[in-house]
């Protein structure tokens, strides 16, 4: 039997849908979008649908869509680009502790490069105070980029308060949607950001593809250099197989959303309301109503988490602390988050998705007990 899949945030199948839209483009289409004759024609006309599809999942226009090679260098873009074009007004750039790697490890890139990085705390929740983002802004800052929802504990960030801020000091705003599209409304009237980055294989497209919203009149230094592809802002030729996978996800995130919403959040809540019936000590990690629908992360008191994973054959999730020997790595988020290393060292990551069933919940139940019950 295949293990029940309950690591939705680390990645999605490929929805059949979406499968079926690439296939023309993996068989028949192949043409290079470049090319003015018929082949080409018709692979442009593709790109320009899909940019149409996320254009309007985003509420935006498609002329600030801009294909990636993933949310990585989206993100990789998005701050780098700002660092370098607007270098000569600063070098400040505000983030938060809790971010993923792929904002992170920029950060870290740009502090040897020269830019000044304030990593901002967070609350027991992972919640980011706006009045703390406020605070933190100089007369050299340049850029925020704050996550919109947490991908290990689900917390939702208050990204628009945050935006409204940046823009009342002429600062650009930017934010890590990844996690966020597809799971709540991800509107960009709403979120009222300069740059949104997100990865197409968190929303049941391929892996390899995404995508990054660019304001109109926000200034980026390109990192690819060559043709004028995507406006003139990556050059390489299009990705068209898996840009077309990418539009028709986004264009599948509108269909049936409060079903989905609604089905993820039951069978995520049975998860929690089981463990902790069958488990009363267990921690639950991340806020309790500002957090994503799909996602459960829980810390077992005094055990590890790759030991309970390597024994747990079969559900899939994933762990937030990383144990070898004596020597254990809790994640940044847990850290910030300051949940107690007993609890940090056992916490493991549940995510649910538009495809989980309640039977399925059911089975994981009934497995994780069983696998808890031999180290007790």
């Amino acid at each position: 039997m295949r293990p029940i899949y309950l690591d939705y945030n680390a990645t999605t199948p490929v929805d059949s849908k979406v499968g079926e839209a690439m296939l023309p483009y993996v068989t028949e289409h192949f043409g290079n979008p470049s090319s003015g004759h018929a082949y080409g024609v018709q692979t442009r006309k593709a790109i320009d649908k899909a940019r149409l599809q996320v254009a309007d999942m985003l509420n935006c226009h498609t002329d600030e869509i801009l294909f990636t090679s993933g949310g990585s260098e989206a993100n990789n873009f998005a701050l780098k680009g700002v660092a370098r074009a607007y270098h000569d007004k600063g070098n400040h750039i505000i983030t938060s502790a809790v971010e993923h790697p792929a904002v992170t490890k920029v950060c870290q890139f740009l502090e040897e490069q020269g830019c000044k990085i304030t990593y901002l705390p967070v609350d027991e929740f992972g919640l980011v105070a706006p009045i703390q983002v406020e605070k933190a802004i100089t007369p050299e800052t340049i850029l925020i980029t704050i996550m919109h929802a947490n991908n290990e504990v689900g917390t939702i960030e208050p990204i628009a308060e945050i935006a409204d801020i940046a823009h009342r000091h002429n600062i650009r705003m930017h934010t890590d949607c990844a996690q966020a599209v597809g799971k709540i409304p991800v509107h960009l009237d709403e979120l009222k950001v300069d740059l949104l980055s997100i990865a197409g294989h968190k929303l049941y497209a391929p892996k390899g593809i995404g995508a990054l919203y660019i304001r109109d009149g926000v200034k980026l230094e390109k990192q690819i250099h060559g043709a004028d592809h995507e406006m003139n802002r990556r050059a390489g030729t299009e990705n068209v197989l898996e840009i077309v996978g990418l539009g028709q996800a986004c264009a599948l995130v509108d269909q049936d959303f409060d079903n989905h919403y609604r089905q993820m959040k039951q069978t995520r809540d049975r998860l929690e309301a089981g463990l902790k019936k069958r488990f009363p000590d267990i921690r639950l990690n991340g806020h309790p109503d500002k957090r994503l629908p799909n996602t459960c992360s829980v810390s077992f008191k005094g055990l590890k988490a790759n030991v309970i994973l390597s024994e747990m054959k079969n559900v899939a999730a994933s762990a937030g602390a990383a144990c070898h020997s004596e020597d254990i790595k809790i994640s940044s988020v847990l850290e910030a988050m300051k949940v107690p290393i007993e609890y940090a060292m056992g916490t493991i990551r549940f995510s649910v998705g538009k495809f989980t069933k309640t039977e399925d919940i059911d089975m994981a139940l009934e497995e994780i007990s069983k696998t808890i019950a031999r180290f007790e």
